[in-house]
């Protein structure tokens, strides 16, 4: 493996973990192996700690490559429970307010799917690591402050009904950057006259990177300290300094 030269590493990344939690252990590893101190090593699109799945990291200067690596499509499979919502959206935060579900039919929600397929606004989660006056809105949020964001366009590219055993549903989800998938719960239960919340998520895919290439973090310590190391041309080791 080429460390420096750049490697492009797909992790499924467990929940509870943040994305800086893998990238933390991965560059720890590369670090070790490669006996220095620093190292270049970031990700490619931002998990929730409460989402599992496709987590891209990249090391040396394959760095270079993130914003082209995260503008690619993202897929996710979102499990939502529907007559019910929390602040942060999903499971982060109680439920506050309960709503009915019982007029929810399979037919209806297949039936509203369509109005939020292309071009759409959506505001994104108070919850979230979007800016306020240079604050992170997650920060200001869990202060109990009021925080006020506006909508931003994305794109939603495909929405299918998985599972449908109310009040839960399943959907797999095919989106732009910058969806926040929590905040598409909330909208999807105000479009049914409810309320809702995600339960759980999965990235499956970003670009071209799917599941089933992905490794765990486990197995790709593994790898880089197995692995067969090689080095560019113009790089010194070292011990050569």
């Amino acid at each position: 493996m080429d460390f420096i030269s750049g490697e492009i590493i797909g992790i499924d990344k467990p929940l509870g973990w943040t994305s800086f939690d893998a990238v933390k252990r991965l560059r720890g590893a590369i670090q070790r192996r490669l006996h220095v101190k620093k190292f270049k090593v970031g990700h490619a699109g931002t998990l929730d700690p409460l989402a599992t799945g496709v987590l891209i990291i990249c090391t040396g200067r394959a760095t270079r490559r993130i914003d082209e690596l995260q503008n690619g499509d993202k897929e996710y499979v979102a499990t939502l429970r529907l007559g019910a919502t929390t602040p942060s959206f999903d499971l982060e935060t109680e439920i506050d307010n309960e709503y009915p579900w019982e007029h929810i039919t399979r037919e209806g929600i297949e039936g509203i799917l369509p109005g939020f397929i292309g071009k759409i606004m959506q505001v994104p989660p108070v919850f979230s690591a979007v800016k306020v006056d240079g604050k992170r809105a997650y920060s200001l949020a869990r202060k109990g402050e009021e925080v006020s964001l506006k909508a931003k366009p994305l794109e939603i590219k495909e929405m299918e009904l998985l599972e449908c055993e109310l009040p839960v549903i399943k959907l797999r989800i095919v989106c732009s950057k910058g969806t926040y998938i929590r905040a598409l719960a909330r909208d999807l239960g105000e479009a049914l006259g409810s309320g809702a919340h995600l339960t759980a998520l999965r990235r499956t895919r970003v670009g071209a990177i799917g599941e089933s290439s992905c490794m765990s973090i486990d197995e790709a310590i593994e790898r880089i300290n197995t692995a067969e190391l090689t080095f560019p041309d113009d790089y010194r080791l070292p011990e050569s300094k």
